[in-house]
């Protein structure tokens, strides 16, 4: 099982505790959502050498679906795994109904909803949705409960829609890292199976293995790739 983390690209210390961390906690690979082409990355994993699966990822977090537009044009060569991150109903709308773009990220922060729109789009289109668990886990009070609803309100709409999606606790610093234990056990206290969590965990999975196949010098087509020709007999 794979995890996404938004740990500062500019702290190499910071980073090789993640690492340590998720490897600890028996993740298989972790996702840098800002890890593309990132020099202080680059140097930070040579030296680490990680025991785990390392994937450059990038999160477009913009304020109009224009200005991401240009975003995933520039970096859909240069990156494994591209989320867009949510937050209001246009970008979440804009976010699914990109094909280029793998996951919609955080579509409940902020001002932003999901409807039966986004959903039937997310669909269609192959793009996760993200359950993040982040603020269930991290805040309080009347934060907290607005959190659960808001979360509920997802979960329903993925499974009525069969929309595909990913969990994440999306952290930003080794303490914030959950093991996928952990986060079934959470899902069980708000309603979700352990095999639903696990399989929005291996989800990231699955991305990184598609786009990297994708991404081959070997492939042409959906169905189609380079290889040695055998010939018969």
């Amino acid at each position: 099982m794979y995890e996404a983390v938004a740990i500062d690209p500019d702290d190499p210390a910071a980073l090789e505790a993640a690492l340590e961390t998720a490897t600890t906690l028996g993740y298989d690979g972790l996702i840098l959502r800002d890890g593309a082409r990132n020099a202080a990355v680059e140097a930070a994993l040579e030296a680490v050498d990680p025991a785990i699966d390392v994937v450059p990822g990038v999160e477009i977090d913009a304020d109009l679906p224009q200005q991401a537009g240009g975003s995933i044009g520039n970096y859909r060569p240069e990156v494994t795994v591209l989320s867009v991150a949510g937050g209001t109903p246009a970008m979440n709308r804009f976010a699914v109904e990109s094909e280029k773009v793998d996951v919609l990220a955080r579509p409940m922060a902020d001002e932003g909803d999901l409807n039966h729109v986004v959903a039937k789009a997310a669909a269609e289109n192959g793009v996760r949705i993200e359950v993040d668990l982040g603020p269930v886990l991290r805040e309080s009070g009347g934060r907290r409960v607005r959190s659960l609803q808001a979360l509920r309100k997802l979960v329903e709409l993925v499974d009525h829609y069969d929309a595909p999606y990913v969990v994440s606790a999306n952290a930003a610093a080794r303490f914030e890292l959950r093991s996928p234990r952990e986060l079934a056990a959470l899902g069980e206290q708000i309603g979700l199976s352990t095999d639903w969590i696990e399989a929005g965990l291996a989800e990231w999975g699955t991305i990184v293995a598609r786009n990297r196949r994708v991404q081959s010098e070997s492939f042409i087509e959906p169905g189609v790739e380079r290889g040695r020709h055998e010939p018969d007999g």
